[in-house]
Formats: C-alpha cells, sequence, structure tokens
C-alpha cells in the first residue's frame, strides 16, 4: 500500500497540472462564450427596437399576419390584372380605313369603308357611300376576321389594313 501511495505522490503534480490545464481551457471557452452571447443579445437588442413587441416569436407571428395579407392583396391584384387584360384584348383596337369613289368621277372620294376589331378579330366594318345627291351607311359585324354577310373588295381592305396593325 505504501508503493502505492508513492507512485501517487509521484504523479500528482502531473495531475494537477493537467486539471489546470483543463480549468484554464475551459475558462477561455467561457469568455470567448460570454462575449458570442454578448454580441448576439446586442443584434437582438437592436432587431427587436421599434418593433412594438417583446420577443421574437410575438415578432414572427405578426410579420406572418402581415405576409399572409401582402399575398392576399397580391391574389386580389393579379385577379385584377387578368380581368383587365381580358377586357383589354375584347376591346376595338385594330383600325383600318379605306377611302374611295364609289360613283365614278361624281363621287370624289367621299365614300369609305372602316373596319374596327379587337385582338380576337370581332368587331364591324361600317362603310358610308356618298354623293352629292344621297349618303347610304352599312354595318356588318366581324367574327375571326370574317363576315356572315358579303364584303366588298373596300371592305376586305379596311379589314386587312387593321388586321396588319396588330
Amino acid at each position: 500500500m505504501s508503493e502505492l501511495n508513492e507512485l501517487i505522490m509521484e504523479q500528482l503534480h502531473w495531475f494537477v497540472v493537467g486539471m489546470i490545464m483543463i480549468i484554464l481551457i475551459l475558462w477561455i471557452t467561457i469568455m470567448v462564450q460570454g462575449a458570442k452571447l454578448r454580441k448576439m443579445r446586442r443584434r437582438y437588442d437592436a432587431m427587436m427596437a421599434g418593433s412594438g413587441v417583446e420577443d421574437i416569436e410575438s415578432l414572427l407571428v405578426q410579420l406572418k399576419i402581415q405576409m399572409d395579407e401582402i399575398e392576399e392583396g397580391h391574389a386580389s391584384h393579379q385577379k385584377m390584372l387578368d380581368t383587365i387584360s381580358s377586357s383589354i384584348k375584347g376591346m376595338k383596337s385594330k383600325v383600318g380605313i379605306v377611302r374611295y369613289n364609289a360613283f365614278g368621277e361624281r363621287g370624289n372620294e367621299m365614300s369609305f369603308s372602316l373596319a374596327i376589331l379587337s385582338e380576337q378579330e370581332e368587331g364591324i366594318v361600317l362603310t358610308g357611300l356618298h354623293n352629292r345627291e344621297s349618303s347610304y351607311v352599312y354595318a356588318k359585324p366581324l367574327k375571326d376576321g370574317q363576315s356572315k354577310y358579303p364584303l366588298s373588295p373596300e371592305e376586305k381592305e379596311a379589314v386587312t389594313l387593321a388586321l396588319q396593325e396588330g
């Protein structure tokens, strides 16, 4: 037993040195972690300043509610844009006009054919035949760029001009 006590006494200083080293390493680790924690706390305080909430959970819930409201607004705006876009396509935006002399030398290019079409090639052709004594106006509906009524060459030219505009 005395031999065991001597062995322990001989190695005790190494044991003490090892424990001191472990304590120093742990103490340095604690200091580094404390500095990181203080830095993180400053960032957290800066982030939470002026938000009107006390903890990050409340802030996240508040941000989620705001994000949901933004998404709802975006969806309604997208729906509105789709409606407007389809309405614009239905508007009569393509126009072609041809002026001509319908009655030979007596008319002086006072007659016209006017085609007004939408993006879907739907619309009307208006034809005005004018001379010094009388005038006539005709309207013919168009669907897919065609009319169920026969079109004169001038009306066909007006439709072609309107379709070229797109």
